[in-house]
């Protein structure tokens, strides 16, 4: 047992280091970028952020949570380790195709990305570069200190460079090829990994990845559902309001996914012990505690929405103050939300549960969305006309 809980503390750990990386890496450069970068440039690149965003869940397809527990059942054999492995990994080639025929696609009909396609196209490399990652087998090993190295070692390089090569709208070409040097080094070191740990990519061939596909697709399906709220409407501004709108949505959403980062290290971290102990006071012990940090960091955000804006955006990004204090609740309900869907459902084989729950939530909000959009009332706010 003590072990057991010594390895979710090591998981935790290593998961909010992770974490705090991608909370710092963009907040470090998101101050800079606002201030460089016009606000409709911004704006763009924010858009493309987002559709990068759907893009990402196409091609990891669930994989981070049914290739771990994958993995965590033939933990020990090496062989079906391998093969696990090289499935996964042929199944997110056919998804990289699939996705990136869909990018094709959205250029053609959405202006914004259109209007940016060598910026859209680059930075839908990184998404397929993150297939030669596997961060799916260093979960289910519980290895998370590899994961958190790589991801340090990328952004670090990429953060690093944008402040030497990116200078103004003329310059926006270098942040996604910065994030492809990035990725690049990452897999490098990744790749030194597996070798170590005796690890070889051996697929059983396409029939084997179209079920790997199958199997994932429930996951899929709920992930999509759950990250409906934040790209979907990112998407939906770029395309019925303007560049100015998408900036300001951005930055405050950028806010609280911050802070939203800082849950996945607690999901990700008991999910293993979750599937293989099945034990339901793990997830109560951890409502209970970070429960009540959570409702405190709201209420604390929600007083000082301007300050946190003036510091992240600048001056010019103020005005978006009352849209973070609009977007507060989120980080409280986001919170129960992950920690009783995967952790808790998926964990004890309720997996059509959590897709039901979550896909009912997102067709509702697009349902609504539809709505405002017919009525001519969809903006930020999505005041009454």
């Amino acid at each position: 047992m003590q072990t057991s809980k010594n390895k979710i503390v090591k998981n935790v750990s290593m998961l909010y280091l992770l974490n705090i990386a991608k909370m710092v890496f963009p907040l470090v450069t998101l101050p800079y970028l606002t201030r460089v970068l016009s606000v409709e440039t911004y704006g763009v690149v924010s858009y493309v952020k987002a559709t990068m965003q759907y893009m990402q869940l196409m091609v990891d397809f669930g994989f981070m949570l049914s290739g771990t527990k994958a993995i965590v059942l033939v933990l020990g054999k090496q062989d079906e380790i391998n093969r696990e492995i090289g499935n996964i990994f042929v199944a997110r080639l056919i998804l990289c195709l699939f996705a990136f025929v869909i990018l094709i696609a959205a250029m053609i009909f959405i202006p914004i990305l259109n209007q940016n396609m060598l910026y859209t196209v680059l930075s839908f490399v990184t998404v397929f570069l993150t297939v030669f990652l596997m961060d799916f087998y260093f979960r289910g090993i519980e290895k998370m200190e590899i994961i958190t190295i790589r991801f340090v070692v990328m952004r670090g390089i990429a953060t690093l460079l944008t402040f030497v090569v990116v200078r103004s709208d003329a310059d926006i070409l270098w942040i996604p090829i910065l994030n492809i040097i990035g990725s690049m080094v990452a897999i490098v070191l990744v790749w030194i990994q597996l070798k170590k740990l005796n690890v070889k990519i051996c697929p059983d061939g396409l029939r084997s990845a179209v079920k790997k596909l199958k199997d994932s697709a429930v996951y899929f399906v709920s992930n999509m559902a759950t990250s409906a709220f934040g790209a979907l409407n990112t998407l939906l501004i770029g395309i019925f309001i303007d560049p100015v709108n998408v900036a300001y949505w951005s930055v405050c959403a950028q806010i609280i996914g911050a802070v939203q980062s800082f849950y996945t290290p607690i999901i990700s971290g008991i999910y293993p012990q979750m599937v293989l102990s099945k034990k339901r006071s793990i997830i109560q012990k951890t409502v209970k505690i970070f429960l009540p940090i959570i409702a405190v960091g709201c209420i604390f955000t929600f007083l000082v929405a301007k300050e946190a804006l003036l510091i992240v955006g600048g001056a010019k990004y103020t005005e978006a103050s009352y849209l973070l204090r609009l977007l507060t609740p989120v980080m409280f309900f986001g919170f129960l939300s992950m920690i009783y869907g995967w952790p808790t459902l998926g964990a004890i084989n309720k997996q059509k549960q959590v897709t039901a729950t979550t896909v009912t939530s997102a067709v509702f909000q697009v349902l609504v969305l539809l709505v405002l959009i017919g009525l001519n009332c969809f903006n930020l706010i999505s005041d009454v006309c």
